[in-house]
């Protein structure tokens, strides 16, 4: 009976000992040879992977480190490839008398990879939320064995459908719209319960999401794109992850979260990174809660979550082409880990542009978040581009206001004049609405005030930065947030079939929506190109009439706005406004009418917009 036992205890040792060695991922896998960042994370998950030895058959790169982690279903490898070539070459695990060897290629780049021209205040970016946009492949509706399996589009917070080959089939559409770049919110993999359509709960940092498709899928999105001649911002979160990411459930180690074993949730109060009075406490509990329960936040001061984050983006940009990122919630992570993914990322791409979410209700806290901000000095964020959350807001209600003081198109007047603090006005992403606030329109009644509309947008587009509009913004589609996230988030209409209506076309938008439509694709497709308004300067008059006038000058020519705040004509005296009204007449562009401003006054129409090219 002993001997039983023990042939019995050989035998399981001997399974366990000698059982095959199996990688359930491999990220990334693959890289590129000629990086200017020669160093290589390679990180390894299977069972007991961490308990094997490790060695790599490669000509051109070696393998400078060997990281441990806590939990032995880990292996971190860090390759040296400063002197790498492009070649296919295999990583060797060897547990006892088992060996596996786990393919792995360096690439050779695209020609010019590094030169890409990123975002800037020549475009104007169109944000699209894929699931809510155009449903173009029905047959990746519904994944078997994701977890959230159904499509619903009658649920605000359900699957509706939406994906690339979707914006694919409508990239005419924007490209008659005028756009020059799109945004698209989050498209990785988001393997998650109930409200996973958003995407910002990101379960695979390498993969998209496939009930969008596939990664190749994305990359000929982004192509289709670039041949018609629109850029592609990805959006993108280092802040947190999806709960389900295996990263988290299976933890590295303790140190890759913040309070990895209970919720603690953030106070939200990131004016805790710039204040300078705030207390220890209250920085650690903005940056180091999380944002909900399913969103567990990383804890990016750990080097190998830094690593691991920043060439996941340098991956995208590489494989896909991008031309720029847009980052979630940029103050709620750590600091300096966040300035160092800028940096990287620009010293790889020196053109390429990020956009940081920067929601703060005043410009001191958005500029501090500004590449080569005073107000950060002597530490610097490198991030070219943040939004300028407080215009959104003002834009918002200005255009409705009665003239005063501090109130309509006075406070956009008075907001400008504080541009001094930031380092780089015109470098500030500008936008009416995009999937986290209420629409610019709030309700269907509000759509008739179409005045509204025309002067937000003309203005939008002639002051200075780089501006967004949200989908659907261009046929008045409204939404107030107080009914719900997903409200904001509707399904453009045309992008299914059987739609009721087609807002795809002209035939299928009503005689409103068509006035809307052509009016924003007439100024998108005037900006485009136009040196004056993406790289002029700026000058503007305080509206003592209830008048705002600017001048947008760049190399020997200029555009002159005329925005009136009153619900009456108004005549002007243009005598203070002779030193930009350099001829007689010119042109409105909005009208295409002859306007004279030879004599001493001008007569303005209420609530109007009015662009003179000089």
């Amino acid at each position: 009976m002993k001997k039983s036992y023990l042939f019995l205890f050989l035998a399981v040792l001997f399974t366990v000992t000698a059982s095959a060695i199996e990688v359930k991922k491999l990220e990334p896998t693959f890289w590129w040879a000629g990086m200017k960042n020669s160093e290589l994370q390679v990180l390894l998950y299977g069972d007991q992977i961490g308990k094997c030895e490790v060695s790599i058959a490669a000509k051109s790169a070696t393998l400078k480190d060997i990281v441990k982690q806590e939990n032995p279903n880990y292996l971190i490898l860090y390759l040296d490839l400063s002197k790498a070539t492009p070649e296919k070459f295999d990583i060797v695990l060897t547990r006892g008398k088992v060996m596996k060897k786990v393919p792995y290629e360096l690439k050779a780049r695209k020609e010019a990879s590094s030169d890409r021209v990123g975002f800037n205040s020549s475009d104007v970016l169109y944000l699209i939320m894929p699931d809510r946009f155009a449903n173009g492949d029905t047959s990746n509706d519904v994944i078997k064995g994701m977890i959230d399996d159904k499509v619903d589009r009658t649920d605000q917070y359900g699957r509706h459908g939406g994906d690339f080959k979707g914006i694919e089939n409508h990239l005419d559409y924007l490209s008659e719209l005028g756009i020059t770049a799109i945004w698209v919110n989050p498209i990785q993999e988001n393997d998650m319960p109930h409200g996973s359509y958003h995407g910002y709960a990101i379960t695979d940092y390498y993969n998209v999401d496939r009930r969008f498709g596939t990664n190749e899928e994305f990359k000929s999105l982004v192509d289709q794109s670039h041949a018609k001649g629109m850029k592609v911002v990805m959006d993108m979160i280092f802040n947190h992850c999806g709960s389900e990411n295996y990263l988290f459930r299976d933890m590295p180690s303790k140190d890759w979260f913040n309070y990895p074993d209970k919720f603690v949730q953030s106070s939200f109060r990131t004016s805790s990174q710039y204040d300078p009075y705030t207390s220890q406490y209250d920085k650690d509990m903005a940056v180091d809660g999380a944002f909900a329960t399913m969103m567990p936040d990383f804890n990016q001061r750990n080097r190998h979550v830094a690593t691991y984050l920043i060439q996941s983006s340098i991956w995208w940009i590489e494989y896909s082409g991008l031309d720029g990122i847009r980052q979630d919630t940029h103050p709620y992570a750590d600091f300096d880990m966040m300035a160092r993914w800028c940096k990287e990322v620009t010293e790889e791409y020196p053109d390429f542009n990020i956009v940081g979410e920067t929601w703060l209700n005043n410009n001191v806290g958005v500029s501090f978040w500004q590449k080569d901000s005073k107000l950060a000095y002597p530490k610097n964020t490198h991030l070219r581009t943040v939004m300028d959350f407080p215009l959104q807001g003002l834009m918002n209600r200005v255009f409705d206001e009665e003239p005063g003081w501090d109130k309509g198109l006075a406070a956009l007047h008075d907001y400008l004049s504080q541009d001094i603090v930031y380092a780089d006005p015109s470098n500030l992403l500008t936008f009416l609405d995009n999937h986290d606030t209420s629409r610019f329109f709030t309700t269907e009644e509000s759509t008739n005030n179409t005045n509204r509309y025309k002067q937000a947008l003309t203005f939008l587009l002639t002051t200075r930065g780089i501006p967004q509009l949200y989908y659907g913004t261009e046929i008045f589609m409204s939404a107030d947030k107080g009914k719900g996230d997903g409200t904001l988030r509707e399904d453009f209409p045309g992008g299914w079939d059987g739609d009721k209506q087609n807002a795809f076309t002209k035939a299928g938008r009503t005689d409103k929506q068509n006035a809307a439509f052509d009016l924003t694709s007439k100024l998108l497709k005037w900006r485009r190109g136009n040196d004056v308004i993406a790289k002029g300067t700026f000058k503007h008059y305080a509206p003592v009439d209830g008048v705002y006038v600017y001048e947008r000058k760049y190399n020997g020519h200029s555009v002159v706005v005329f925005l009136s705040g009153l619900d009456k004509d108004i005549t002007l005296d243009l005598a203070k406004y002779r030193e930009i009204l350099p001829v007689v007449q010119s042109k409105d562009v909005l009208t295409g009418k002859v306007v004279d401003v030879s004599g001493s006054s001008l007569t303005v129409a209420p609530r109007s917009a009015m662009i003179l090219e000089f």
